[in-house]
């Protein structure tokens, strides 16, 4: 008995979901301006999450390129080297310290200059002037003035006048700032369009659904007369707005390919303004099947309301 109950309802689901798709074949022209919008608020919602996530790698690294440099007098023993790096190591502020002597900064002095013979001969003429020094990688760069209290404190490191050089300043520090301002606007910006099409949308496949209710109110009006359920009766009006969703989502997902396809082949350049090109595609792509189920799931849900609303209020003003 509950084998045939299931059965029933099954077949039931079934027959709904069949007429919400030949109701959606028959409404395809009456539908085109809605999955239109909802293409275009789609692909905002998937173009804002690529950007942000771009942005932020961006913003990473360049925070991995600052560094404090702390240049040790050639006095300072290796246990108080130790010593100072064992503190900085313990600083929640801090995400790396690396120690370079003076022949590594010597190796490296001559590396970075390989191509400037002048500089070459008068390092090797004065001998290896170059102190040895910590590199401290800081883990938020705006924190940076924490780990230099640390270091101008000579007594709690045991240090005579370290000389301290910081990489955050000027350029970087401006890039830095722009790109977090660029992000917030652009987040801010996606949200109000997002919200503003997505009202969009709704209103006009809330208008098309009233249509086709209106269109089919004879067969509706039979349909009730016959003891169909309510939810018989809604159910494909619901069935054809999600296919709108669907519809919309794949459209705007292959837009957004294209769209980083004709970018990479067009564009000299890597980078588009703050918008770094390559690695958007490659965070689309690489991201591909976590933003597609979500963009079915937004699309989904703007055509399951939409017209869950529309229905009900028309069941609601024919039952009165």
């Amino acid at each position: 008995m509950m084998q045939k109950a299931r059965n029933r309802r099954l077949l039931t689901l079934w027959r709904v979901i069949k007429t919400g798709m030949i109701n959606f074949g028959r409404n395809a022209w009456l539908a085109t301006a809605a999955m239109a919008v909802m293409t275009v608020t789609l692909g905002i919602v998937l173009f804002s999450i690529i950007a942000s996530a771009t942005l932020n790698n961006t913003i990473e690294q360049i925070n991995s390129k600052i560094d404090i440099s702390v240049y040790l007098a050639d006095g300072t023993t290796t246990a108080q080297a130790d010593k100072l790096m064992q503190t900085l190591r313990g600083m929640p502020e801090v995400r790396d310290v690396a120690y370079v002597s003076k022949d590594q900064a010597l190796a490296i002095y001559r590396a970075e200059n390989s191509g400037n013979q002048t500089l070459q001969e008068a390092i090797s003429q004065t001998g290896n002037p170059l102190p040895a020094s910590l590199k401290i990688a800081p883990v938020d760069p705006g924190r940076i003035d924490t780990i230099k209290a640390l270091i101008d404190a000579p007594a709690s490191v045991a240090l005579e006048d370290p000389q301290i050089h910081s990489s955050y300043g000027g350029s970087q520090k401006a890039a830095i700032n722009k790109i977090a301002h660029a992000t917030s606007i652009m987040k801010r910006v996606g949200v109000v369009a997002v919200l503003l099409f997505a009202v969009i949308s709704m209103l006009i496949i809330f208008n098309t659904i009233q249509m086709a209710i209106f269109n089919r109110r004879d067969e509706i009006t039979i349909m009730r007369l016959l003891g169909a359920s309510t939810w018989f009766i809604r159910g494909p009006f619901v069935v054809e707005s999600v296919l709108y969703g669907v519809i919309a989502a794949l459209i705007s997902v292959e837009g957004i390919d294209l769209l980083f396809r004709l970018a990479s082949s067009g564009l000299q350049a890597s980078s588009l303004g703050l918008l770094n090109i390559d690695y958007a595609a490659s965070y689309f792509r690489g991201h591909f099947w976590t933003l597609l189920p979500l963009q079915l799931g937004v699309g989904i849900l703007i055509g399951a309301v939409s017209s869950t609303i529309a229905t009900r209020r028309y069941l609601k003003f024919k039952s009165k």
